[in-house]
């Protein structure tokens, strides 16, 4: 690339005014496609680079975005992140990554990102906001943030959800209709809202079919599969193991799996399990598992165009817009035999 290479020398090569060679390589629908394409042919022969970083200081803003996730290793978000880059790459943004790990120092470094414009918004799915954070106080109230999936209570944000109450109790219902009586719930990290609506969902499902939760039924593990080996551990060596769990997502239900198979026990056979969130590798699982599945592209094509219409004034109030899951019934699940 020439760095001396200057929009005057592509007007000159081309025959035409500079005003001409910045419509033309902006795509100006002012420009025909004739000289657009001498234009171009011009800025080619001469290795002109648009200069992204003085496009973006003349409109003010970076045009890149954030996604940030607790775990980028969790495969739940790949398809959330091809909605959002799908959308966001026909806006012309450019989407960057922000993996937390739990780490609160982390957490601010990506708000602090914002607040210094090296992104116009976040789409956030942890869950978490730094206390008190400057970039919360805006002048008109409201962040250029999308909470996706996880909650943040009393927050002006705006939300892409899904009903996880609702979710967990469809999935312990199933297990009940099965014959089931001794259902347990591996829950996710508590006191997190996500967690803690799929437990209010278990916990009333087992309500509604007239079924007691003992004290040891409701381990709590931390979405990794080690988790839910451990999770697993427990209720099963106690004196009154389940015939069947409800775990809060797939991989800690892949753990689960994999110790009642050290154990000896089959699954649907012995113990039935199903998941929560439909992982790609779910349905060709041994055996395939039963799971709550969520539009996963879907969720993140919508808090994708969400932020677009908070980052253009379009959306000025928080809104929340709640997305559809499904119970995928596969071979994880059978009827009880004791």
């Amino acid at each position: 690339m020439s760095e001396r290479t200057k929009i005057k020398d592509i007007a000159r090569v081309a025959g035409v005014s500079t005003a001409t060679v910045s419509r033309a390589l902006s795509d100006s629908a002012l420009v025909t496609d004739t000289t657009r394409d001498k234009v171009r042919e011009a800025a080619s022969k001469l290795n002109y680079r648009l200069n992204v970083r003085a496009r973006n200081l003349r409109i003010q803003k970076s045009m890149a975005v954030l996604l940030v996730v607790r775990n980028m290793s969790n495969p739940f978000y790949l398809e959330i992140f091809k909605g959002v880059e799908e959308v966001a790459r026909a806006a012309g943004y450019v989407l960057l990554m922000g993996n937390t790990e739990d780490d609160d120092e982390r957490d601010n470094e990506y708000f602090d990102m914002l607040r210094d414009g090296q992104a116009d918004g976040m789409i956030l799915m942890t869950g978490k906001l730094p206390e008190e954070h400057e970039v919360l106080r805006t002048a008109s109230g409201m962040a250029p943030i999308v909470v996706a999936l996880e909650a943040v209570e009393n927050c002006r944000l705006a939300h892409v959800q899904i009903d996880n109450c609702a979710a967990a109790k469809q999935a312990v219902h199933h297990l009940a209709s099965l014959g089931h009586k001794r259902i347990a719930h591996i829950c996710g990290p508590l006191p997190e809202i996500l967690s803690r609506l799929r437990l209010d969902g278990y916990r009333k499902a087992m309500a509604e079919v007239g079924l007691e939760i003992p004290d040891n039924y409701e381990p709590v593990g931390d979405y990794s599969i080690r988790s839910g080996q451990e999770c697993c551990r427990q209720l099963f060596d106690s004196d009154n193991p389940p015939t069947a769990l409800f775990v809060a997502n797939d991989e800690m239900a892949f753990g689960a799996i994999g110790e009642l198979r050290r154990r000896g026990l089959r699954v649907p056979q012995d113990v039935s399990v199903v998941g929560f969130d439909d992982l790609f590798i779910s349905e060709s699982y041994s055996p395939p598992l039963t799971t709550i599945s969520q539009p996963r592209v879907e969720i993140g094509q919508t808090a994708m165009t969400m932020l677009l219409d908070i980052i253009g004034a379009r959306l000025t109030e928080p809104k929340t817009i709640e997305m559809p899951t499904k119970l995928i019934l596969r071979d994880s699940t059978g009827p009880a035999v004791s």
